[in-house]
């Protein structure tokens, strides 16, 4: 589905990701793990059109994305949700999934993406009318990923889901997450919580300053004495 070929990123003259390559196949959760700064928000930013290969290309279903505007890229069918959230806070829920959908124009399915979302999240239905800042950071992961969904995409890419959650919300967050798996949504999981990461996921990619260092199905990855060490303090 997807296939990112040596690209290199960088900021202001500095590369922070290398000749980075890897693939996602239809149907599963593939995990990009490494540590704070390692260049995983970098390669999602690339992916979603937010920042352009210096080198390399990427290619979504047979489609070179690497110069395309984030906003064709959401048309093709790659949803990306931020680390942060970023939420319009003073919106409603409902406001803030309607702007997920903003492209498209048929309200029967904007009504369908709807009804998913609130399938998955009933807490969003129930709380629809209520400003999203007024939401806890859980509530608020719940309510960012049911905005990306809204615009009915084949790949969602996660970036940090789990970032500043209770150990009890990241585990309804991973779980949420293999939900809308297995509803035929392909996933890029990018994460620091590395063993929910591959507990979850089909394989995976070890990212470290800037290079993919490993690669491979995630629960042999982990076994593997590098990430046990390095990620899982073992």
């Amino acid at each position: 589905m997807l296939s990112v070929n040596n690209i290199s990123v960088g900021y202001k003259g500095l590369l922070a990701v290398q000749d980075v390559s890897f693939t996602i196949n239809e149907g599963e959760i593939v995990s990009l793990i490494g540590s704070n700064g390692a260049g995983k928000t970098t390669i999602v930013k690339s992916i979603s059109g937010l920042l352009h290969p210096q080198k390399g290309e990427m290619v979504f279903k047979n489609a070179p994305i690497h110069k395309a505007p984030p906003y064709e890229i959401v048309k093709l069918g790659i949803s990306m949700i931020p680390e942060g959230r970023r939420l319009f806070g003073r919106l409603s829920v409902l406001d803030n999934l309607l702007m997920g959908a903003y492209g498209i124009k048929s309200k029967a399915e904007i009504n369908k993406s709807l009804e998913t979302v609130f399938e998955l999240f009933p807490i969003l239905k129930e709380r629809q009318g209520q400003r999203s800042q007024t939401f806890s950071g859980g509530e608020q992961q719940q309510l960012a990923i049911a905005r990306g969904l809204m615009s009915q995409p084949s790949l969602l890419v996660l970036d940090e889901p789990s970032l500043g959650l209770s150990p009890k919300l990241v585990s309804d967050i991973f779980r949420i997450v293999k939900e809308i798996n297995s509803r035929g949504i392909t996933i890029l999981l990018v994460e620091q919580n590395v063993y929910e990461a591959l507990e979850i996921s089909h394989r995976a990619y070890v990212l470290q300053t800037g290079r993919i260092v490993m690669e491979g199905q995630s629960q042999e990855l982990l076994k593997s004495d590098l990430v046990r060490q390095a990620y899982l303090g073992m």
